[in-house]
């Protein structure tokens, strides 16, 4: 199980949520199992313990 810790780090990794780099270097998070899109992260680093697309961990899709 995945836990922030309080102490700008989080042990484990985020589930079910895949990132990657829009052409204007803004990171997303697209929810892996619907495909639908979610937050934008705009400062150009990457969102702590979302996996990159694409990674290999991809789960199915239920």
């Amino acid at each position: 199980m995945s836990k922030n810790t309080g102490k700008n780090f989080r042990r484990g990794a985020v589930t079910g949520r895949t990132q990657y780099q829009r052409a204007n270097g803004n990171w997303q998070k697209r929810d892996e199992r619907t495909g639908h899109f979610m937050s934008v992260k705009d400062d150009g680093t990457p969102f702590k313990g979302v996996a990159k697309e694409p990674d290999g961990r991809d789960t199915p899709n239920a």
